[in-house]
């Protein structure tokens, strides 16, 4: 069983549902075009991503193989749904513009793909635990694509945030390049997809500069060549 430091790293970095699976592309790229937007949907995924896991886990050895994947969707479609309504009671606006991508989390390829290969096969506290970090890790994704197009596009930094936070986030918006004139591309689909590919290029660099120094670090010191030294005369 895996420790809670690899389950960490493992959904954070190394095995991260956007840069590395590229699950869940749907909502990373269709609802990213701010850090508000971001933040509400990666939130959202991840406390379904929690909470699923350990239903899951939960129930694993009273699930037969028959019936296994029907009762991870409607687990999942159950979450969803609370997930939902609480966003229509508390953030009304934000779910109106989040739209059709909140109750299409039940489809979300990776919280399927983590009850199937992660919570079925573990104890409650890691599922819940691997659930977290896997939301986390795409929901941190979601917000550098948000932070990075709403700031090409429009100049500014935690625009809107009143709609997740309330009217005291209203003083939060940063206008980082005063009159900036925007920058469309960024916040239309097509950005979302280059911001995606140099987020995904960056992670591989660092990845491969990585690889390079562990290697450097494990070189053994070459020996010293021996010196031959010609003797001459008989021995005896």
């Amino acid at each position: 069983m895996a420790s809670y430091r690899e389950i960490a790293v493992n959904g954070l970095w190394k095995n991260n549902p956007g840069l590395v699976q590229l699950l869940g592309l749907c909502p990373l790229l269709g609802v990213s075009n701010s850090m508000v937007n971001a933040l509400g949907m990666g939130i959202a995924t991840a406390l379904v991503l929690a909470a699923s896991n350990a239903a899951v886990a939960l129930i694993r050895r009273q699930v037969t193989d028959a019936v296994r994947l029907p009762v991870f969707v409607m687990i999942i479609a159950a979450l969803t749904t609370c997930i939902e309504l609480l966003m229509q009671a508390f953030t009304y606006e934000l779910y109106q513009i989040l739209g059709i991508f909140i109750p299409l989390i039940t489809t979300n390829c990776i919280i399927l793909g983590r009850a199937e290969a992660f919570a079925a096969k573990n104890s409650v506290a890691h599922a819940s635990f691997d659930g977290l970090m896997m939301g986390t890790g795409f929901g941190l994704v979601l917000l550098a694509l948000g932070s990075v197009r709403e700031l090409l596009g429009t100049g500014m930094l935690l625009s809107n945030m009143q709609l997740l936070f309330g009217a005291q986030a209203a003083s939060w918006q940063i206008e980082v390049f005063p009159h900036y004139p925007g920058f469309l591309l960024a916040i239309l689909p097509p950005g979302a997809f280059l911001v995606l590919g140099l987020l995904i290029a960056g992670k591989n660099y660092l990845d491969a500069r990585a690889s390079e120094r562990a290697k450097a670090a494990h070189v053994p010191v070459e020996a010293t060549p021996s010196r031959r030294v010609r003797v001459t005369g008989v021995i005896e």
